[in-house]
């Protein structure tokens, strides 16, 4: 997570761009917590057939967990640990996982491989955000 890290070692880490968008940190606390989150998700899938995700409000949880007044260095860290160990997860799908279904609250429907590209797909868009 050379990005992150590098992004978050900045003086200006904490500042958010303007007063409704996250600033780098928070950010980073937000894909940390996605990728514990799409893990737990994952495993469900490979687990369970057809499970339903309980809701995640992402707004609420950046609340609750006082993202904006996080430690940059630790949060490096922690994302670095967590993204490894979500990319470990999905390594480890076997060819005959791929097609399990799962689902959100609202009925949306992913496939183990849809649910992959939906998490490469929030992690990239992340990173965009902090580079921009």
């Amino acid at each position: 997570m050379p990005l992150w890290r590098a992004r978050l070692a900045r003086p200006d880490a904490r500042d958010r761009p303007a007063p409704t968008v996250w600033s780098p940190v928070e950010y980073a606390c937000h894909v940390r917590d996605t990728c514990r989150i799409f893990r737990q998700r994952l495993a469900l899938m490979l687990r369970e057939d057809d499970p339903t995700f309980a809701n995640w409000d992402q707004d609420a949880t950046a609340l609750a967990e006082d993202y904006f007044h996080r430690n940059p260095a630790e949060v490096a860290e922690q994302l670095a640990v967590e993204a490894e160990a979500t990319a470990a997860a999905f390594d480890a799908v076997r060819d005959d996982q791929w097609e399990r279904p799962g689902r959100r609250d609202n009925g949306s429907l992913f496939t183990v491989r849809s649910f992959a590209v939906y998490f490469l797909h929030d992690v990239l868009h992340h990173e965009h955000d902090v580079t921009r």
